[in-house]
């Protein structure tokens, strides 16, 4: 029996459609907060369960979609939402940072990879981290890195996403 997928996102959900298209599975739920911004959500997510949440949402408003699954692995794909502490060591949750957070501690938190390009770091990366109640700061479980020397912006955002693709598949395969 396949193991229970809930991935959540806060931007475009490109992430979890390329993902899933690699592993050949589709979350079971897709959890998306409203956003007071416009975005244009990716395409690939219609006719997929998906369901949407407050933009700021309580850890009740959570509950009641987590408990619908026994045991899931939950993942984070660009969730700009804090997950409360209770929600955090009850479920099994994994989020993909494009920060270097192993390198650049300071680069946790929202948008990493525009302040270390914006920094002029030569070493970029990746990490996918165990959830905690803090800021990236769960436990590192997978990460890679690249030379951003001759790279050009457009270069960076790509290898980044080409190499958060790499390690959530990585990770994933085995756990769902």
């Amino acid at each position: 029996m396949m193991r229970p997928w809930i991935a959540f996102f806060s931007q475009t959900g490109s992430e979890i459609a390329n993902l899933s298209e690699q592993l050949g599975r589709w979350p079971d739920v897709i959890v998306v907060n409203e956003r007071k911004v416009e975005r244009v959500i990716d395409s690939r997510l219609q006719n997929k369960k998906v369901v949407f949440v407050s933009n700021r949402p309580t850890e009740s408003e959570l509950i009641n979609i987590l408990q619908w699954f026994e045991t899931p692995i939950i993942t984070l794909h660009g969730w700009l939402r804090i997950m409360p502490p209770e929600i955090c060591e009850t479920y099994e949750i994994y989020n993909g940072h494009p920060g270097l957070i192993t390198t650049y501690p300071e680069l946790k938190g929202k948008d990493p990879q525009v302040r270390a390009i914006n920094a002029g770091y030569k070493v970029l990366g990746c990490v996918l981290h165990k959830v905690s109640a803090g800021v990236d700061e769960g436990e590192i479980i997978l990460s890679d890195s690249f030379s951003s020397k001759g790279l050009v912006e457009s270069d960076i955002f790509r290898i980044l996403s080409e190499t958060s693709l790499k390690l959530w598949s990585n990770f994933l395969k085995d756990k769902i």
